[in-house]
């Protein structure tokens, strides 16, 4: 597998990306990779899913989001906007590649935000092929609300409430944490090292502005009536993105789709725990799905809708 550093324009600020391809061959199919939640693109929780699609002849362009790792602008602000933009922007770069294989793009993320932009990516891109979803947030209020118990989301709207009043007075904005005061670790995540090698290059005080489009922050508007083939992946009982979005955004897309669910495992340890089974799986469909145009080897007449695929029996 060869790695080439690139860097591609989105707005005014550069964003740097990691390009992988095999190590013969070429020009390629292709790959957009953008990070989940809090995430980057050097993550090495990544890199046994991008030595699965190199293997099987894909370019994987994996990218730091505005803000992010070593991409310019705001440091640490997750805005859904500008991620998406940075996806449509990633997918243009690799329009301008000689190495890759004209009209033969796909996506995959994992993890909250990131499963939820490459929804919303397949919705506002007709160029990308096909979409895996991994572990996506399909309704951000929804997920916020759903780590807090009834009177911490009361006392969070009011803290917001507040927040919203003194930034319209002073033009500022309280500084709080991103992953224990946005999102809510949940014992499975403090007792892990996931991320371990993220979490330090991490901006851990941003400010409390950045929760209001997080709140209006919905995938699951995107999946409804998604004909671009998706698969979606999650977990059983997941604690920190609900199994239940996952599904909706599922039963949601009208296209090509598939559904697996990973039993005995918790959010964080599956990336590990069934790497082996899953990871080929998201290789062959994309490798089933993103073709170049002219050169489309499936026909459905209506959506092809696979069952459940329960792992860990």
């Amino acid at each position: 597998m060869r790695t080439h550093d690139i860097e591609f324009f989105s707005g005014p600020d550069r964003v740097r990306a990691i390009w992988r391809t095999p190590d013969e061959g070429g020009p390629f199919r292709a790959v957009v990779q953008g990070a989940g939640w809090l995430g980057l693109k050097d993550a090495k929780d990544y890199l046994r899913y991008h030595e699965g699609l190199t293997a099987a002849g894909f370019g994987v362009l994996s990218v730091d989001y505005r803000g992010f790792g070593d991409s310019e602008g705001e440091r640490g602000i997750v805005n859904p906007t500008h991620q998406l933009e940075d996806l449509i922007n990633a997918v243009t770069y690799l329009t301008t590649r000689d190495d890759v294989v004209p009209g033969a793009i796909g996506a995959f993320a994992t993890g909250g935000t990131g499963g939820g932009n490459v929804v919303m990516l397949a919705a506002h891109d007709e160029r990308v092929r096909a979409v895996v979803s991994q572990f996506p947030v399909a309704d951000g209020e929804d997920w916020l609300r759903r780590q807090r118990t009834e009177w911490d989301w009361v006392q969070y709207k009011r803290m917001l409430e507040e927040d919203r009043r003194q930034r319209v007075i002073t033009g500022e904005s309280r500084m709080i944490h991103p992953r224990n005061e946005i999102m809510v670790q949940t014992p499975e995540r403090t007792g892990s090292d996931f991320k371990s090698d993220v979490d330090k290059k991490i901006q851990m005080s941003v400010p409390a502005s950045m929760v209001d489009p997080l709140l209006r922050y919905r995938p699951i508007d995107a999946a409804r009536g998604l004909r671009t083939p998706l698969m979606v992946v999650t977990v059983e009982d997941d604690a920190t993105t609900p199994t239940d979005h996952a599904t909706a955004i599922y039963e949601a897309a009208v296209g090509p789709k598939r559904l697996l669910v990973q039993r005995d495992a918790g959010h964080y340890d599956a990336y590990a725990k069934y790497g082996d089974r899953v990871i080929p799986e998201i290789v062959r469909w994309l490798d089933q799905h993103v073709q170049p145009v002219g050169d489309i080897i499936i026909k459905d007449d209506e959506a092809t809708v696979e069952p459940f695929t329960n792992l860990g029996d």
